[in-house]
C-alpha cells in the first residue's frame, strides 16, 4: 500500500555512492544551496571557459560528474550500467544548447539518431530517447511558426520538418519510445503540432512511440493534453504523455511582462501542483489510450500516482507508466520507487563540457529558485553521512 512506501529512505537512495562520492555531492549541494554563491560561481565559470583557463578538470570532477553521464554516449556507458544494476533506466539526453547553424543542427540530429540506435540495442536499460526540437532548427523559426500570420522561410521549415521526421521515423522503425521535450511557450505551439501529428501517424495501441511533453505550470497545458487524448480516442491512435511541472518560469514571466501579454504560467505553485495531479489522474484514467512518463521531483505527486495505480489495480511495473527524475537529483524518490518494483528512469544529459554548461547553469539556478529543493537534497545527503558515521 502507498502508506508503506518510504520515499525518504537514504539507505536505499545512496546505496550506490561511496563515502567519498557522498561527501562530494554533499559539498556541491551545500554550495548550490547558497543563491549568491551560485550566481558568483556561474559568472566565474563562464569567464574562465571564455578565457581558456584550466578549469575543465575541476568542472568535470564536480558538477559535471554529478549531473551528466559523460561527453559522449561511450562515456555514459558506466553510468548506464551502474543505474541498470539498481533496475533504473537511462534516458540519454544530448544536452547541447544554443546552437544556431545548419551544421550544428545536422550534428545534433546525427547525435539524436545515434542515441536512438543505442537505445534500440539496450532496451532493457534505456526505456526512452529524447530530444529538443530547438536543437534541430532555429528558435526564431519555431517562434514564427508558433505565431499565426508570421512570415517565415519555407526552406528552413522544410529542413526542420525533415529532421524531425527522420528522428521519429527511426524511433518508430526501431521500436524506441521517443520523448519530444517541451520548451518556452512562444515556440511550443509548433512543437505541440509536430508531436501531435507524429503521434497520430506512429502511435498505435500496444505500440506508443512518440511522447509529447506537457508542462503543467502552463495555464493551457491541461486543456491541450485533454484535447489530444480526446482526438486519439476518436481517431484510434494513442497519446504518449510526459507530464512535468515546467522549467522556464522566470523567463516566461519576464517575457510576458516585457511584451505586455497575459502571463502563460499559473499564478501560484499550488495551482501548478493541482494541475499536475489532475493531469496525472487524467492520464491514468485513460491508460488504455495514454502511456505516461511522470517527470517529477515532488514526493506528494509521486505518492499520489502510486495511490492511483493501487486504486486501479494496475501492476506497479505496468510498462505504460514510468517515473523519471534528473541524474544527480531526487535519488531518494528514484531508488525507493524501484525498490518497490515501480518503473523509474534517470535523465542522463551528455555532451562536450563547454556545450552542456548552459544546461548545468540552469540546473544550479533552478535548484536555488525552487523553494527548498537544494535544501532537501542537502539535508538528505547530510542525514546519510551522519548515519554512516554512526555505523562505522
Amino acid at each position: 500500500m502507498p502508506s508503506e512506501i518510504n520515499l525518504q529512505d537514504t539507505t536505499i537512495a545512496y546505496k550506490s555512492l561511496s563515502n567519498s562520492d557522498l561527501k562530494k555531492n554533499y559539498y556541491v549541494f551545500g554550495l548550490m544551496n547558497q543563491n549568491i554563491l551560485v550566481k558568483i560561481g556561474t559568472f566565474f565559470i563562464q569567464l574562465g571557459l571564455k578565457l581558456g583557463l584550466p578549469i575543465k578538470k575541476i568542472i568535470k570532477k564536480t558538477i559535471f560528474e554529478i549531473f551528466c553521464g559523460g561527453e559522449n554516449i561511450e562515456n555514459c556507458q558506466k553510468k548506464i550500467e551502474d543505474l541498470a544494476k539498481s533496475n533504473i533506466g537511462t534516458i540519454l539526453d544530448y544536452s547541447v544548447e544554443g546552437e544556431s547553424t545548419e551544421n550544428s543542427f545536422e550534428q545534433t540530429k546525427r547525435e539524436i539518431l545515434k542515441s536512438i540506435e543505442y537505445a534500440s540495442k539496450n532496451k532493457d536499460k534505456v526505456p526512452y530517447s529524447v530530444f529538443k526540437v530547438s536543437g534541430i532548427g532555429p528558435v526564431e523559426l519555431l517562434e514564427k511558426l508558433s505565431m499565426s500570420g508570421s512570415e517565415f522561410s519555407e526552406n528552413e521549415k522544410i529542413k526542420l520538418d525533415a529532421r524531425f521526421e527522420e528522428i521519429v521515423n527511426l524511433a518508430y522503425r526501431l521500436g524506441v519510445r521517443i520523448l519530444v521535450d517541451a520548451e518556452e511557450t512562444w515556440i511550443q505551439d509548433y512543437i505541440d503540432a509536430l508531436a501531435f501529428d507524429a503521434m497520430k501517424k506512429y502511435n498505435k495501441k500496444g505500440h506508443t512511440v512518440v511522447f509529447n511533453t506537457y508542462q503543467l505550470y502552463r495555464t493551457a497545458a491541461l486543456g491541450i493534453l485533454k484535447n489530444h487524448v480526446t482526438s486519439a480516442e476518436k481517431q484510434g491512435f494513442t497519446i504518449g504523455a510526459k507530464i512535468v511541472r515546467g522549467a522556464y518560469m522566470e523567463k516566461e514571466r519576464k517575457r510576458a511582462e516585457e511584451f505586455a501579454y497575459p502571463d502563460p504560467i499559473n499564478a501560484t505553485k499550488e495551482l501548478t501542483d493541482q494541475e499536475f495531479d489532475a493531469a496525472l489522474g487524467f492520464c491514468l484514467d485513460k491508460i488504455d489510450v495514454t502511456e505516461v512518463c511522470i517527470g517529477t521531483h515532488n514526493e506528494s505527486s509521486t505518492l499520489h500516482a502510486i495511490s492511483i495505480l493501487h486504486a486501479k489495480g494496475l501492476q506497479t511495473n505496468d510498462s505504460r507508466v514510468y517515473f523519471a527524475q534528473l541524474l544527480g537529483m531526487c535519488d531518494a524518490i528514484t531508488y525507493n520507487l524501484v525498490k518497490n518494483n515501480f518503473n523509474a528512469a534517470k535523465y542522463v544529459p551528455y555532451g562536450p563540457i563547454e556545450a552542456v554548461m548552459p544546461y548545468l547553469f540552469r540546473r544550479a539556478n533552478e535548484n536555488t529558485a525552487i523553494s527548498g529543493q537544494s535544501s532537501r537534497e542537502f539535508k538528505m545527503l547530510q542525514s546519510e553521512l551522519k548515519r554512516r558515521k554512526l555505523n562505522e
